[in-house]
């Protein structure tokens, strides 16, 4: 029996001449939670649509649990990508009353918890007879949260779930979600903008840079590898001689970068250079905004 994960190898996606994804090799394992993050235009929302077969792939291939996930019913059955609503759009699904929308999507998701549904409306406090485009962009976020925790799909992609949300309710959202996750050991792959305030709940980060993964890895271990490392330029220079440094920042004779460690590793500082630890929205920003020195 295949192993229970969806594989991606060399996926690329091109719009025209243009290369949306770049080679992506990814695995996702069944039980975990991941974090994918990447500025806007990075192709996070076009990964995870190839990913769930609502886009295709130029070339490369995805498969779940061994079967391919392109026009196959069976794979399908356990993936779920729960689309972040578009406000401006007035066709199409966000037509549909909330109830109607609701319903549609229960009859393409065959383990869907009409229960679990219910109670989150309640919670919502949404009016069910209220057309989609009538709503306000939080109340968007609500129906595709509900999408995807209602599925019980084993494979359920979110992109953007907070969005718009006020933090009472974001903090409801990430205590439901693993909730459910602990009491079903489903896969999440939550894509977000509000990294810090998510990065708890992230077993392993994906970060994606113009189209290519440039990192997964289990969040804490990345946290315990990275480094800010600050003070005068020239000791800086010292310290870090022969690291890879990021995102160099100067101002006068001073400097600060980032450094990725070996697992294991650890740099001390001293009086003219401070060395402190960074959290998942620094080690980003250091990432994928600004050049490797």
């Amino acid at each position: 029996m295949s192993e229970e994960k969806i594989i991606a190898r060399n996926v690329v996606k091109t719009y025209g001449k243009k290369d949306v994804l770049h080679g992506i090799d990814l695995e996702l394992e069944k039980g975990k939670i991941y974090g994918l993050i990447g500025r806007n235009g990075a192709g996070k929302t076009t990964l995870l649509s190839i990913l769930s077969s609502q886009n295709p792939a130029s070339s490369g291939t995805v498969t779940c649990n061994g079967m391919p996930v392109w026009e196959n019913r069976e794979a399908l059955d356990h993936i779920c990508f729960s689309r972040e609503l578009n406000p401006i759009t007035g066709y199409g699904q966000n037509t549909y009353k909330i109830k109607d929308y609701l319903k549609a999507a229960s009859i393409y998701m065959p383990n869907w918890d009409q229960d679990l549904a219910n109670r989150l409306i309640e919670k919502f406090e949404l009016n069910k007879k209220k057309r989609i485009a009538k709503l306000s962009k939080g109340m968007m976020s609500m129906v595709t949260i509900i999408i995807a925790l209602a599925s019980k799909a084993d494979y359920t992609f979110l992109d953007e779930p907070v969005a718009g949300l006020d933090v009472v309710m974001r903090e409801y959202f990430y205590k439901v979600l693993l909730d459910e996750f602990a009491q079903s050991g489903r896969t999440f792959v939550i894509s977000t903008h509000i990294i810090e305030e998510a990065a708890d709940i992230f077993e392993e980060v994906i970060m994606i840079d113009r189209g290519k993964m440039i990192l997964k890895e289990n969040t804490q271990d990345l946290l315990d590898r990275c480094r800010h490392v600050s003070g005068k330029t020239e000791e800086v220079d010292v310290l870090t001689s022969g690291l890879k440094t990021y995102h160099e920042e100067k101002l006068g004779r001073s400097k600060g970068v980032m450094v990725m460690l070996e697992p294991g590793k650890e740099l001390l500082g001293n009086t003219e250079v401070t060395v402190q630890p960074m959290n998942l929205q620094q080690v980003f920003v250091a990432l994928c905004g600004g050049e490797e020195v």
